[in-house]
């Protein structure tokens, strides 16, 4: 099973106590790699090795959720390699330009 991205709706997260409450029982299972709660917009996303039915029974403890996407967690990554790429084109410019100033 690979990594997934799960986003949740937690329709009674409205203040920074049940926030904590969500991220502490989603904390709870087994192979969840990252939890970001966003408390303007209610969500949760999980991120890892996990079952979504088992988060979602999970947060139910907490107050009503919604399942809003469910998803590859490979965008973040992808991100992550471009801007690798970047900084190895940048170094790259940086020795020529070492380089040049040197054969002056």
């Amino acid at each position: 099973m690979a990594q997934q991205k799960v986003v949740l709706k937690v329709l009674t997260m409205t203040d920074e106590k049940t926030k904590q409450k969500a991220i502490e029982a989603a904390a709870d299972i087994f192979g969840i790699d990252s939890i970001a709660a966003d408390l303007k917009d209610q969500k949760l996303t999980v991120v890892g090795m996990m079952d979504p039915v088992a988060v979602v029974k999970k947060l139910k403890k907490v107050g009503k959720v919604d399942i809003v996407s469910v998803g590859p967690a490979k965008e973040e990554k992808k991100e992550e390699k471009k801007d690798e790429k970047k900084d190895e084109k940048k170094e790259g410019e940086k020795k020529d330009e070492k380089k040049e100033g040197e054969k002056k």
